[in-house]
Parts: structure tokens; C-alpha cells; sequence
């Protein structure tokens, strides 16, 4: 559990390194949370919903379910926001690459958005194959994104700080004291 709620210790801490570890189990965390609120959310009538449909085909077993947050799910995600960018920075980090990289799947959105933008700059056909590519690329600067948060970090120091595997029993209990 502590895993969990280190980023929320760190709030708004950019700098440093974090651990695959602490970085997915805060991703754990917020899923977690997230599917708790959107129930509370739906069950309470504050905006979310949840629905469930079952196949009714002869001998077909099966079910399905979506689930939407409401005004609980909406705070807690807007409360969170700063400890995630913070964690997946420092998670970049930990592999030796600048924390800017997390604005990577936003480029090919703001070339789709000033295309739009500036109006008659695509047309027709010619619009949705803008658009292909500029899903395309976030598609592919999301799962680089993936793959270096999945990668181990660097061992001992880099340029970000000291690795945070080398003294954990006592830089975890500094940080909860």
C-alpha cells in the first residue's frame, strides 16, 4: 500500500527518479479508485453510470459492462492530475530521458489542430488521411511512451539522481516519515 500513495507524498516533486514499481502500483491505484468512485457515482445519481448487457444467443456465455464516471470520479481525477504527470516524469527519469518526453503524444494533435485551425488547409479526402496520421502518431508516441515506463531504469546515478533502488529500506521510510 505504501507503493501506492508515494506519488501523493511527492505531489508536485518533478525532480528525482521513481521505480517501475512505484510508478504501476500508483497506476493500479488510480484505476482502482477510479472504478470505486464511478460506481459510488452511478449508484448515488451524481452523473456516472453503469450498464451491463448479457448475450442472448442460445448456449453463448457471456457479459459486458461500462462503467462512467460522474462528479466523484471528475474531482478525483482532477485531484490526481499532478501527482500522475509527476510520476510519469520522474518515471522518464529513472530511464535517463528528460521528463519532456511525456508531451510527445501531443504533437501530432497539434499538427491535426492547426489544420483545423487554419480551415481550408485540408479538404476531403485529404482531411481524413491527416487525420489517420495524426491518430497514427499518437497511437506510436503512446506505446513508445509504454515501453519506457516499462523499461528498467538506469543503474546507480544519472543526470536526474541517484538510483532509487540503491539504499530503499532507508530513503522509503525517510519519505513516510
Amino acid at each position: 500500500m505504501e507503493w501506492m500513495i508515494l506519488p501523493l507524498k511527492r505531489y508536485a516533486e518533478f525532480s528525482g527518479r521513481s521505480r517501475r514499481k512505484e510508478y504501476w502500483m500508483w497506476i493500479l491505484f488510480s484505476i482502482l479508485a477510479n472504478i470505486v468512485l464511478s460506481i459510488f457515482d452511478a449508484v448515488l445519481g451524481l452523473g456516472g453510470s453503469a450498464t451491463t448487457t448479457t448475450s442472448s444467443a442460445p448456449g453463448a456465455i457471456g457479459a459486458a459492462g461500462n462503467l462512467s464516471g460522474g462528479l466523484l470520479s471528475g474531482i478525483f481525477s482532477l485531484a490526481v492530475l499532478l501527482p500522475n504527470l509527476s510520476v510519469s516524469v520522474r518515471r522518464l527519469h529513472d530511464t535517463d530521458r528528460s521528463g519532456w518526453w511525456i508531451l510527445l503524444p501531443l504533437v501530432p494533435l497539434l499538427f491535426l489542430a492547426g489544420g483545423i485551425i487554419a480551415g481550408d488547409a485540408f479538404v476531403g479526402v485529404s482531411s481524413m488521411i491527416v487525420a489517420g496520421v495524426a491518430f497514427l502518431g499518437f497511437f506510436i508516441s503512446g506505446l513508445l511512451l509504454l515501453v519506457w515506463y516499462c523499461t528498467e531504469g538506469t543503474r546507480g546515478p544519472n543526470r536526474f539522481g541517484d538510483d532509487p533502488k540503491g539504499d530503499l529500506p532507508a530513503d522509503l521510510a525517510r519519505t513516510f516519515e
